[in-house]
């Protein structure tokens, strides 16, 4: 049986200014749209077309792949640049960032360097404990991570498939390589379109997800000699390739809708590229593409990729803004080119130079030492935050009384230190969140988790806390009161889900249902004494149907407790006050709260909730302030601290001891 032709391994000069649009587009969206353009779906096709091609050849000439030539070989074409920006990057960031995005960067510094990236930030975006996290300097290399994973795996797929096409099934390889590549191709983006309907934050990062792109090019490398047209359709065909590639992130959500079927847009861009430029014609896309000036940036859009984000981060963090001016824009976009050549020239040039078959251990060593400087600064930075932020002093009253100084009056000395520090703030979580079995995360999951604390052993009350992380960081303030109330603490928590019917403006998905239905079930069965839950949303000054609909059904069964949502801080706190004034990172009260009391501008409320009201905790008649009592508010716009909470347990006893009492 024939096979297929070998694909022609030669310098197509159309690819590297596809790389050179791609790596502007991407660079452009950041800067002035805040989005993503789809960008790298097409450095994922032009990868897999390029490296199927170089493997193939290889596996040709030599009937195998040198696993370790191939791993040395990957590593200086990636590793020079992308440690020395890893290196810079971080030195700059000790410097530049907030202190409170310390610990997240130095992990994504590591993700980055052993090529995670993109699992890191995928649980990242299904984890609403982390989802208010600041972008790293480091968050592009999730790209990149995907791409060295691939670029790993992908002799291992040929040689299996060499082996199986020659030692097995007595096939042709190149044939044989086309049906696994359609496999894998059919298989991931079936995968890619189920994970991206129901969980489209995940798998925006996730490999699986991702694979289809890689095996499309490499298929494309196998089909290319087959892929011929009328001289016109070629000539259309490359141009309308080169508008897709450009307008993709103009015409759809990337972000939002990638990667699924709507990431077969701009692969098809490219796939139209590449198939028209096969076939130049005198006017066609490969005369622009593979002119001098393209030729060259593609040739430093690794660099220009890598340079344009944390560049455009530490913009962020010193003129402490969210938006970049033109100028501004055009003068990072100028130092990324500035910096791209460069470092190609003194860092990567030389190494790329070094020959693999007679100088493994002196290019290893080379690497090693390209290397070093990032784990370095990585190793001791972490090592000082985690020295700096561990502090075995316990927290006093007279020094920190958070709500106790709205309670009770008491003035922490001027020259205490504000806890929790800025090291720690992003830390200071409820503790039942340290048991991944007592919380749920994510979009899809919907299984009821139950933990108790508190008096667990012949409790006089039992208190449900119910709801999502606004009812969980109320979880300290009870704990602080529980064992003087005699109170059991069953807490029932799903992040970014409220305790509601779902009449509530569409904001809660389909598992956030299904989950307050099997609360529901659980709490009919076994009803508490009280349902401890939040009365209201942000600053809303009605109390949400669903909310309502919700308690009636437990007229009769349970008494509900319902609090008030505390404000909300125009900047995360634990940034803003890391240069700026307690009164500058203040909102003012009517922005943060409504000038009603929800519950009194309310129809319908069934007659068993009980209200508390404890904004007088939050804000004072003009502002909401983000430190009370010398103790940070917040650990992030919304979210308390688990210190300013627990100072807020006597505050809170006073409205929940009656209600206790009233159930006797």
């Amino acid at each position: 049986m024939a096979d297929l032709r070998v694909p022609e391994k030669r310098f197509r000069p159309e690819l590297e200014g596809v790389r050179a649009v791609a790596a502007l587009l991407v660079a452009v969206y950041h800067i002035w749209i805040g989005s993503v353009s789809g960008g790298v779906d097409v450095f994922f096709i032009v990868s897999g077309y390029l490296i199927t091609t170089s493997l193939l050849s290889r596996m040709v000439r030599e009937g195998r792949i040198n696993y370790l030539e191939n791993l040395l070989g990957l590593a200086k074409r990636l590793f020079p640049l992308a440690f020395t920006v890893l290196a810079v990057s971080a030195a700059l960031s000790i410097f530049l960032l907030p202190l409170s995005t310390w610990r997240q960067t130095i992990a994504e510094l590591f993700s980055s360097m052993f090529y995670f990236q993109n699992w890191q930030l995928a649980n990242n975006a299904v984890d609403y404990l982390a989802q208010n996290n600041t972008a790293s300097p480091f968050q592009h290399f999730w790209a990149l991570s995907i791409q060295g994973q691939f670029y790993v795996t992908w002799p291992i797929v040929i040689t299996l498939v060499y082996l199986l096409a020659t030692k097995i099934l007595k096939t042709p390889v190149r044939k044989t390589l086309l049906a696994v590549l359609s496999v894998i191709f059919l298989a991931s983006l079936s995968y890619s379109v189920y994970i991206t309907a129901v969980n489209q934050p995940w798998a925006y990062f996730d490999t699986f997800a991702r694979a289809w792109e890689f095996s499309l090019g490499g298929m494309l490398a196998l089909m290319l000699p087959y892929l011929k047209f009328p001289d016109r359709a070629h000539l259309i065909m490359g141009w309308v390739g080169l508008a897709i590639i450009a307008f993709t992130g103009m015409v759809l959500p990337v972000s939002t809708v990638f990667p699924g079927f709507a990431a077969l847009l701009p692969t098809g861009g490219v796939i139209l590229v590449i198939i028209a430029s096969e076939n130049g014609q005198a006017f066609g896309v490969q005369k622009l593409l593979g002119s001098k000036p393209f030729q060259y940036f593609g040739s430093i859009s690794y660099g220009f990729y890598l340079w344009h984000w944390p560049l455009l981060v530490f913009y962020y963090a010193y003129f402490n803004t969210d938006t970049v001016t033109t100028p501004a824009g055009l003068t990072i976009l100028g130092i990324t080119f500035i910096l791209s050549v460069l470092t190609i020239r003194l860092v990567e040039k030389p190494v790329r130079e070094m020959p693999i078959k007679h100088s493994k251990k002196r290019l290893s060593k080379v690497l090693v030492a390209l290397m070093t400087p990032a784990i370095l600064i990585g190793l001791s930075w972490g090592v000082f935050v985690q020295a700096s932020s561990s502090n075995d002093e316990p927290v006093t009253i007279e020094d920190n009384p958070g709500a106790r100084a709205v309670l009770e009056n008491i003035q922490p000395a001027e020259d205490a230190e504000l806890q929790p520090d800025f090291l720690s703030a992003k830390e200071d979580l409820p503790t039942f969140y340290s048991n991944k079995d007592c919380f749920l995360t994510g979009s899809v999951s919907s299984t009821l988790k139950e933990c108790s604390f508190g008096v667990t052993e012949n409790p006089e009350h039992v208190v449900a806390l119910v709801g999502g992380s606004h009812s969980g960081h109320w979880f300290p303030a009870l704990e602080a009161v529980a064992e003087e109330l005699n109170m059991r603490i069953d807490v029932y928590n799903k992040d970014a889900c409220r305790f509601s019917n779902g009449d509530f403006d569409g904001q809660l998905d389909d598992a956030c249902m299904t989950w307050n239905d099997n609360l529901q079930e659980r709490l009919m069965a076994q009803p508490p004494d009280l349902i401890f839950t939040t009365a209201t949303v942000n600053s809303g000054d009605t109390v949400p149907k669903g909310y309502i609909n919700k308690w009636k059904e437990f007229e009769g069964v349970a008494e509900i407790f319902a609090v008030r949502d505390n404000p909300r801080m125009k900047t995360d706190p634990t940034i803003c006050l890391d240069g700026s004034s307690v009164e500058e990172c203040s909102v003012e009260r009517s922005k943060g709260l409504a000038d009603v009391v929800p519950w009194e501008n309310t129809e319908g409320i069934p007659d068993n909730v009980t209200f508390a009201d404890m904004s007088e905790y939050f804000c004072t008649d003009d502002t909401c302030p983000p430190v009370v009592g010398n103790v940070l508010v917040y650990r992030d716009k919304h979210h308390l601290t688990t210190l300013y909470s627990q100072t807020m347990g006597p505050a809170l006893k006073e409205h929940l001891e009656p209600a206790l009492e009233n159930l006797n």
